[in-house]
């Protein structure tokens, strides 16, 4: 197998990641979960390059499953648009970029299996499996993307809860 070839995102000003985002880094390279991401990245034939805060971006993500516009794997955010458009979109990269930050904390792999179950408990409380999900919450669900279910909506013609 050759070796990966990482290019640098032209669109973002070059900085140094923080002194937290390197142990981040570390961290997801010690527990495997960022050799796994590039090897899937690889595996999918998508472009690779570095992205800011330490991530890895592999763009161009063709394969079906998961159904996500990205998702990451160890420090690896793996998605369907270009690399300068995930970089542009600041929230949608936070997003990730905690997801990222809950892999290292989980000590790599057993994120998997804690993010699925919290995302079935979350599809059996609420209908989706991202609004009660624990790790889509503290990765901020309007910056994923996400609907939260969970906020009650205003009663229709403004009664304010009361039918009249």
């Amino acid at each position: 197998m050759a070796p990966v070839q990482i290019s640098a995102v032209s669109a973002q000003p070059r900085t140094h990641p923080t002194a937290g985002q390197r142990a981040r880094q570390f961290a997801n390279f010690a527990n495997g979960t960022t050799l796994l991401g590039l090897a899937l990245a690889r595996s999918a034939g998508t472009a690779i390059t570095r992205g800011p805060a330490g991530l890895i971006i592999a763009s161009g993500y063709r394969w079906r499953v998961p159904f996500a516009g990205a998702f990451t794997v160890g420090n690896v955010v793996i998605c369907r648009v270009g690399a300068g458009q995930l970089t542009a979109n600041s929230a949608l990269l936070g997003h990730e970029a905690r997801h990222c930050s809950q892999y290292a904390w989980c000590l790599g792999l057993p994120f998997l299996p804690l993010y699925f179950l919290a995302a079935a408990w979350s599809q059996l409380r609420t209908g989706n499996p991202a609004s009660a999900n624990f790790f889509e919450r503290q990765a901020g669900l309007a910056a994923g993307g996400y609907i939260d279910t969970r906020t009650p909506r205003p009663a229709p013609g403004g009664a304010g809860g009361i039918e009249v």
